[in-house]
């Protein structure tokens, strides 16, 4: 089998067990952040989550199918180890990046959900009249 192969099949496998992995860390830790901005409706935060996630993995695996090819020629294993480690190297860093940047989204909306409660006005007692002479 050619090396070049065994290269994109290496690839493909570490690169999507990565993918996956950071989109279920960030699922099940994101919920909570999520369940926070949306005061507790459970039912839409899974619902925004699952979206999320499914938005991370189109696009990082859209990424990782586009950079799958070489024009490398790898023809011992010292070439294959060293295509891998720049293709694995770049997917790591998109993920991270888009990691952060899911991070960095969540927080601004966790933010924007507790600016808005502190500034809510408190709502005055419904029926309630003063006394007169007190």
């Amino acid at each position: 089998m050619d090396l070049t192969v065994v290269a994109y099949v290496i690839y493909l496998l570490i690169s999507i067990g990565l993918t996956v992995w950071v989109a279920r860390t960030l699922s099940r830790n994101g919920r909570v952040f999520i369940g926070d901005v949306l005061q507790g409706n459970e039912k839409l935060a899974d619902a925004v989550n699952q979206l999320l996630v499914v938005g991370f993995y189109l696009v990082n695996i859209g990424f990782v199918t586009l950079y799958l090819r070489s024009s490398e020629d790898i023809r011992e294993a010292r070439d294959l180890f060293e295509a891998l480690s720049v293709k694995l190297g770049v997917v790591l860093l998109v993920l991270g990046v888009m990691h952060l940047g899911n991070v960095w989204v969540l927080n601004r909306m966790r933010r924007r959900g507790v600016m808005e409660r502190q500034h809510t006005p408190p709502v005055a007692p419904q029926g309630w009249t003063p006394q007169a002479g007190v």
